[in-house]
């Protein structure tokens, strides 16, 4: 009896670590056989190329939920740190080099706020503090560009956002962009991060029980609060590879972009009462939603159609999430148990 417990257990763990790359494969296959464009070099490379952005947010997403919270923020720390970037660099004719270190800073400061507002000002939960400053963040956004878009980026930027690895295109490195690349490596860095860091290690401590994590020494409020200074942070990344691609900084450009980065986190495992995720989940998350849309708009699905697919992959992976932890008498504890320590 206790040889198949065991047993059970070390399959349900087996497949939360593996099931998500299944699932990227199963969708893929489904995919090569739907659409004969789906597996030409282009359109693969259109994929990576539309997964960079969410590659980034997802990121931050990632540690924040680790440690049992959420970013709502996300999408307009993005769009916010981008425009203030812009209007360095094109604006006012700053270098551009210290524009993009203004731009990384300012989504930083922003996640900062996210963080200040949870662990010192003692919202209840971060939900309520991200969907607020979702708000204001899009708000400065709109006032400061006037609701235009800001064009004509530096070539810095655009090497990010839109150059490949050569500038020959009939070349194989001529269709692999940069800016995949420079998400392959930051997940690598995330990766050594989150395992061998002394910080990293924190967050998962916290996430898997605050209580505990508090009592033996570890300072709960200085964790929390330094993931969302990261997740600005990794906001400010993805804006820079977005405004790069389009060659222009939208006050909009952020809009239910946090959506994409929380089915990305959820579908690769990361839990939602925190403390259990990895960053080879997150990155076969992000895949996964850039494949979908992809294939949804090869298979001609509009864009109404495409909202709704997402929506339900979320609702899907959550409810896997609850029942793989518990059920739902879990949530509510686990519930009680965020709002009890914040208001403390």
């Amino acid at each position: 009896m206790k040889d198949s417990m065991i047993l059970l257990k070390n399959i349900k763990s087996n497949f939360s670590k593996g099931g998500p790359i299944l699932a990227l494969i199963l969708l893929c296959i489904f995919l090569a056989f739907s659409n004969e464009n789906f597996l030409t070099v282009s359109n693969l490379m259109n994929v990576t190329r539309q997964a960079a952005v969410n590659g980034f947010l997802s990121l931050g997403m990632m540690v924040c939920i680790l440690t049992a919270g959420i970013d709502l923020s996300i999408g307009f720390t993005m769009t916010l740190s981008s425009v203030i970037m812009a209007i360095c660099a094109v604006n006012l004719g700053w270098n551009p080099f210290f524009s993009l270190l203004i731009g990384l800073l300012s989504g930083s400061m922003l996640g900062l706020v996210n963080g200040l507002l949870l662990t010192k000002c003692k919202l209840p939960h971060p939900f309520i503090s991200t969907m607020g400053t979702q708000n204001i963040y899009k708000g400065i956004a709109l006032v400061i560009t006037g609701a235009t878009p800001i064009a004509g980026m530096p070539y810095v930027v655009k090497w990010a956002g839109a150059s490949f690895l050569s500038s020959d295109p009939t070349t194989f490195f001529g269709k692999i962009p940069v800016s995949f690349i420079l998400m392959l490596i930051t997940y690598v860095l995330f990766s050594i991060f989150l395992n061998y860091s002394t910080l990293g290690r924190h967050v998962y401590a916290v996430g898997g029980n605050m209580t505990t994590a508090g009592l033996s020494g570890i300072n709960v409020d200085f964790v929390r609060t330094s993931a969302y200074v990261i997740s600005g942070f990794m906001a400010a990344c993805g804006g820079i590879i977005l405004t790069g691609r389009t060659d222009s900084a939208y006050p909009l450009s952020g809009l239910l972009l946090e959506n994409d980065a929380i089915a990305a986190v959820v579908i690769g495992g990361t839990s939602f009462f925190g403390g259990k995720g990895n960053v080879l989940g997150t990155f076969s998350g992000v895949l996964l939603i850039s494949v979908l849309r992809n294939g949804l708009n090869l298979l001609n699905v509009n864009a109404d159609m495409q909202t709704i697919a997402i929506g339900a992959v979320i609702i899907i992976a959550v409810f896997i999430d609850v029942i793989r932890n518990g059920g739902f008498a879990k949530v509510k504890r686990h519930i009680k148990a965020v709002s009890d320590k914040s208001l403390a």
